[in-house]
């Protein structure tokens, strides 16, 4: 913080903050989750408020996204909570399997989209733990009805994933769009479940808008997509890999560029629009305004 002084008629010297702590606008998108064999990876969390007051140290941390996975016995990985301050966004649900305890999508930011072959195919459950505005929405049910099987979408930040239906699975959920670096970017969207027509393939669901992953054609198929970094959008299914997740805080330029930011963050630093931008991208640390 820049202080400066000067002498008041003969009575010593003033200390004045050269400019008081701003308040900011931030966007916290924690890591999407990685796709299932079936479910699509569910949208890491989205959360976003200005006018947030801010003071000396405050914590920042990037959440990963999570991997995707073609093994039926288990969900693709969830992604990892993002922070700025005491703000926390939960990491993606990941996708569902078709084995076992595997087939429910995983809870999450957004949730992970349900699996298939019988028992509970349902999507994982979207603002877990709850937020007010919500952080995200659930993921889509899977469905099976011999020889047609498919998989739900993951959970998006603006919609719920979509059921899968007959061979073709559901789509993930749509993303949110957001203009804080100063043009818009979609965050969040969800990955897309797996269609399958037992033993040809069937129509793979579509991602989310904001990168959510392509899902795969077919069962054990490796046709799932992952998503850009620093979205955090969900994998698709067949192994697609989540998204990492931003921290993204803005604030007027007539106030001093913060003080310091620990060595364990990547950031870049941008102006827009007659704002100041750090935009980190990576790690854990400290940041001093």
């Amino acid at each position: 913080m820049t202080m400066f002084g000067y002498n008041t008629l003969g009575f010593g010297s003033i200390a004045f903050r050269g400019n008081p702590t701003p308040d900011v606008t931030y966007l916290v998108i924690a890591g999407g989750a990685g796709g299932g064999s079936y479910g699509g990876g569910g949208a890491g969390g989205y959360r976003t408020a200005t006018s947030f007051s801010v003071e000396g140290t405050l914590t920042v941390t990037v959440g990963a996204g999570g991997a995707g996975t073609n093994n039926s016995q288990i969900k693709g990985a969830s992604g990892a909570d993002s922070v700025f301050s005491s703000i926390t966004s939960a990491g993606g649900g990941g996708g569902a399997g078709t084995a076992g305890g595997s087939k429910p999508g995983a809870n999450g930011g957004s949730g992970g989209g349900g699996g298939s072959d019988g028992g509970n195919m349902s999507g994982g459950s979207g603002n877990t733990p709850s937020t007010s505005p919500s952080q995200g929405n659930n993921g889509g049910n899977g469905t099976a009805g011999h020889p047609n099987y498919s998989g739900g979408g993951g959970g998006g930040s603006s919609a719920v994933g979509t059921n899968g239906s007959g061979t073709t699975g559901g789509n993930g959920g749509a993303g949110t769009a957001s203009s804080i670096t100063g043009g818009s970017v979609t965050y969040a969207g969800g990955g897309g479940g797996t269609g399958f027509a037992y033993p040809n393939p069937g129509t793979a669901g579509a991602g989310g808008s904001g990168g959510g992953g392509v899902g795969a054609p077919t069962s054990g198929g490796s046709g799932g997509d992952a998503s850009p970094a620093n979205v955090g959008s969900g994998g698709g299914s067949g192994a697609g890999d989540g998204s990492s997740g931003v921290v993204i805080v803005s604030y007027s330029s007539e106030f001093d560029d913060i003080a310091s930011i620990g060595a364990g963050l990547t950031y870049e630093r941008t102006v827009a629009g007659g704002n100041t931008i750090y935009s980190f991208t990576a790690g854990t640390g400290s940041i001093v305004f």
